[in-house]
């Protein structure tokens, strides 16, 4: 039988590994469908912090980065691809996150064609940490 001190070190112990996984769901939820982390995107920090400034330099830049001129300050108002909230009007026909959820999968990670995937393809060329995130060892943190 386990002492009382020994009780009450195994319930910290629980309460900080229950602490940590629910942390870990929460910030998985900030990466994107095909694998950008929402928690870095400038379109995010904007609508979470309510920063207009931030709004419309990132509409700038969007705007003229994409030759998109239909992004304006008003279209920059997103929580992340895959967290409760508003989106950025992109999302509503992003081919990526369409695709996703048609298949019934939260992220690319899910699927096996993930490697060989034209869709998702030219964002994990890109951005190599994508990929990364949506890698097992990024869900479980294990090799």
């Amino acid at each position: 039988m386990k002492s009382s001190q020994e009780r009450v070190f195994l319930k910290k112990i629980y309460f900080c590994i229950s602490f940590f996984n629910q942390k870990k769901v929460f910030m998985k939820q900030l990466i994107a469908c095909c694998g950008l982390d929402c928690e870095f995107c400038d379109a995010r920090i904007a609508t979470v912090n309510n920063d207009n400034e931030l709004k419309e330099k990132t509409a700038k830049a969007w705007s003229e980065t994409y030759n998109a001129p239909h992004i304006i300050a008003e279209t920059i108002n997103c929580t992340g691809c895959r967290a409760e909230g508003a989106k950025f009007d992109y999302c509503n026909v992003c081919e990526i996150r369409t695709c996703g959820a048609s298949k019934g999968f939260n992220t690319c990670g899910d699927c096996s064609e993930l490697d060989t995937c034209q869709i998702v393809g030219a964002v994990l060329q890109h951005v190599p940490d994508a990929k990364k995130n949506l890698t097992p060892d990024f869900d479980t943190g294990t090799p």
